[in-house]
């Protein structure tokens, strides 16, 4: 039997949305019956998911504040099928679009600010010019590297 999100009501869908608000998560993963939530800031919990325990990701539904291209890619690349994102970058969305991933939002922008808010993220900086969520993977994991 395949896990993920087939049998998800609409209810269901918004308690996960409403966890990842009232419970000041970084994102909320749910896989069949199981709800994982979320801390971490930037993409190393979907880093850490993808690496570690990727069955989990395999058509999953998110929940995430934040998604840039980096997040996205790591997301493709787990096999989530469905993606809410209260705020998300255009070249996300458009990578999600173009592997197919189910994806709803409340505002779109055209990149991630970085935490000081003066400038692009690091991560979405990195994945800009890629074409492929493969290609923004080695780069991620160059970027983890460091950032450890």
């Amino acid at each position: 039997m395949t896990r993920g999100v087939n049998f998800m009501t609409r209810e269901e869908r918004d308690r996960i949305i409403d966890y990842l608000f009232t419970e000041k998560c970084s994102c909320v993963i749910r896989n069949g019956n199981e709800i994982r939530r979320f801390h971490e800031r930037g993409v190393k919990d979907l880093f850490r998911l993808l690496t570690e325990d990727s069955k989990f990701l395999n058509g999953a539904f998110i929940a995430d504040k934040v998604v840039g291209k980096g997040a996205a890619a790591l997301m493709v690349l787990g096999g989530i099928r469905e993606v809410f994102a209260d705020v998300i970058s255009r070249p996300a969305l458009e990578l999600l679009h173009r592997y197919g991933v189910k994806t709803d939002f409340t505002l779109e922008v055209p990149h991630i600010v970085n935490r000081t808010h003066n400038g692009i993220c690091p991560v979405e900086q990195l994945c800009n010019d890629c074409t492929t969520a493969e290609e923004c993977l080695s780069r991620i994991e160059e970027f983890m590297k460091v950032a450890r």
